[in-house]
């Protein structure tokens, strides 16, 4: 390996320059293919990264692996300009909801003919859908993460609580009990809108549609209204503000506290909790957030990254093998366990089953879903349009009208575009 961790200096200088973004040793015939892959930051470990290089180099001689770690600060620039430059990197790691954006900007190679090779049909939605633009797979899952309920066990046994509820109604009623006593059911902050986002999708809506090649908000619709009723239902059982969202403050250390019941957080977050109250150890529970009916958890939305092979790789077979290898079964395995990240596969739950944190949040995951996969939605996002919406349900103003305004707010922004 070249290299095993870009400074940050480093790795903003990369956004110009051909010869900063691909490997620098092209291929002479004489030696080994040198292929240069990007992965970000807290993706891996380094013990990971060596072992997957060491072993991939080992079975194919004629590759030599250059994988470069990458900062998350400024990553959108640098890959913009690693997929316009004429020697990219052969291998990119990109935020799953950002595939449509780079495939808009063109450069990123369609890898449709090889759903079928790599395990297509058992992909996780969440991450499937946004690497597939227009019909077209231009991104290939490759890791995911998703939010569960924490819960406080001792919480739960005082209210005489033995088991997590199975349904959304269920939960309304547990969480009802749990919130006595000055105690607080849940922690749900008023602008969390990753989590209404499921519940509208629970409820068959969505957040923007497309119609007729445009796009337009949908919160408007009577079930995206029924996913923000039950929002408003779950998160009056406990005291989370109601202007603003899981950062402020962050919703761990009010959890630390031991007198909040659930909060609702990717599992990670325990690690967090005890930062701040070591004594919260072995006191935490997870469950994957209830669905409508038994047997199956809600719809989450699903972040996590997909792999992308720049068009203008000069080694586009060998680049799809690296990619092949790290979707794989062996190194999913790895990277689940190592990471605690959800695999790319449904089939591979079963490598979580032993960790109730990141088995709540496999279950999840087989009902995962992605934001609209527009490369316009960034945007949507930047103007804090449906926190304002959700805060104004919250704080009593009239759903339907609030939701008409958000939705055209929404299309405003989306520019109608195709």
């Amino acid at each position: 390996m070249k290299q095993r961790l870009l400074a940050a200096a480093a790795a903003l200088a990369l956004t110009a320059g051909a010869a900063a973004c691909g490997s620098g040793e092209p291929s002479t015939g004489a030696g080994p293919t040198g292929l240069t892959v990007w992965i970000m930051d807290g993706s891996v470990t380094d013990e990971l990264v060596e072992r997957f290089e060491t072993d991939y180099e080992a079975a194919h001689r004629d590759v030599d692996l250059d994988i470069r770690i990458q900062a998350w600060d400024g990553i959108g620039e640098r890959v913009t300009a690693a997929l316009a430059s004429t020697d990219p990197p052969d291998v990119i790691e990109v935020g799953n909801t950002q595939v449509a954006q780079y495939a808009a900007g063109g450069g990123v190679k369609d890898l449709t003919d090889k759903i079928a090779d790599l395990g297509g049909g058992d992909w996780l939605p969440g991450l499937a859908q946004p690497g597939n633009v227009d019909g077209r797979q231009y991104g290939i899952p490759w890791y995911a993460a998703n939010r569960v309920v924490v819960y406080n066990k001792d919480l739960f046994a005082k209210a005489g609580i033995d088991s997590p509820p199975r349904t959304r109604e269920e939960w309304l009623d547990v969480t009802a009990e749990l919130n006595k006593g000055g105690d607080q059911g849940i922690y749900l902050t008023g602008q969390t809108w990753y989590v209404l986002a499921g519940f509208v999708w629970d409820e068959g809506g969505d957040l923007a549609v497309r119609d007729g090649g445009r796009w337009k908000g949908a919160l408007d619709t009577p079930q995206a209204l029924a996913g923000m009723d039950f929002y408003k239902r779950l998160q009056a059982l406990g005291r989370g503000p109601k202007d603003a969202d899981e950062a402020n403050p962050p919703q761990h250390e009010v959890f630390a506290r031991g007198r909040v019941a659930q909060m609702i957080s990717v599992p990670g977050a325990a690690a967090r909790v005890l930062e701040v109250e070591p004594g919260m150890e072995g006191k935490m529970g997870f469950f994957p957030i209830p669905g409508k009916t038994p047997g199956r958890p809600g719809t989450v939305f699903t972040g996590g990254s997909d792999l992308i092979i720049p068009e203008a790789s000069a080694h586009h077979d060998e680049a799809y093998e690296v990619l092949k290898a790290l979707t794989g079964e062996k190194f999913q395995s790895d990277l689940a366990r190592t990471m605690s990240f959800v695999p790319n596969k449904t089939s591979l739950a079963h490598v979580l089953g032993s960790d109730e944190g990141t088995a709540a949040m496999a279950a999840g995951a087989a009902h995962g879903r992605a934001t609209p996969n527009t490369p316009d939605w960034a945007a949507v996002e930047a103007t804090q349009v449906i926190k304002q919406y959700m805060t104004a349900v919250l704080t009593g103003k009239d759903p339907a009208a609030e939701a008409r305004k958000v939705s055209e707010a929404i299309t405003a922004t989306l520019g109608g575009g195709s």
